[in-house]
């Protein structure tokens, strides 16, 4: 009778050993400082307040088997390819060219501005601080068309 109950006990333990690993409790604790803290580690809750708040069982369906050769998966052609590339080639020069225009548009709008002194601009930190907003635009443009550039390179 007793290796009957050992072998019982065993066969329900491994059985129960996969659901153990799948639950998920999460506590609520109350910190020191009197704010909330919601954790699943248990570790987490020594010494503290804690509550159990939830307790569930992650299940995730078993993914179904493929029909069919694996090898059937449908490929991507070499034309298909070639014409991927193009348009991402056509894409990336339209894009260089909108960038480029608006280089151009950054660098004039930051020269009118570094020609207009206005009264109140006494030092020239005052200066500096209203400039700054066009140096960044024209740095952003300048570093976009580099971007640009690098990809049209990558394609090649």
């Amino acid at each position: 009778m007793q290796p009957l109950r050992a072998l019982i006990f065993v066969t329900f333990a491994v059985l129960a050993g996969p659901a153990c690993a799948q639950v998920t409790e999460i506590y609520k604790c109350v910190e020191k400082s009197g704010r909330p803290l919601y954790t699943s580690d248990k570790r987490e809750t020594a010494g503290k307040k804690c509550v159990l708040v939830t307790r569930e069982v992650n299940v995730a369906p078993l993914p179904r088997p493929r029909a069919g050769n694996p090898s059937s998966f449908p490929k991507e052609t070499a034309a298909e390819r070639a014409n991927a590339k193009g348009r991402q080639r056509d894409i990336l020069e339209r894009e260089l060219v909108a960038e480029q225009q608006a280089l151009a548009k950054a660098r004039q709008d930051l020269s009118e501005q570094e020609s207009v002194r206005n009264g109140d601009e006494r030092n020239y930190a005052r200066v500096e601080q209203r400039l700054q907003p066009f140096k960044d635009n024209l740095e952003l443009h300048e570093k976009n068309i580099e971007a640009l550039r690098r990809e049209l390179n990558n394609l090649r």
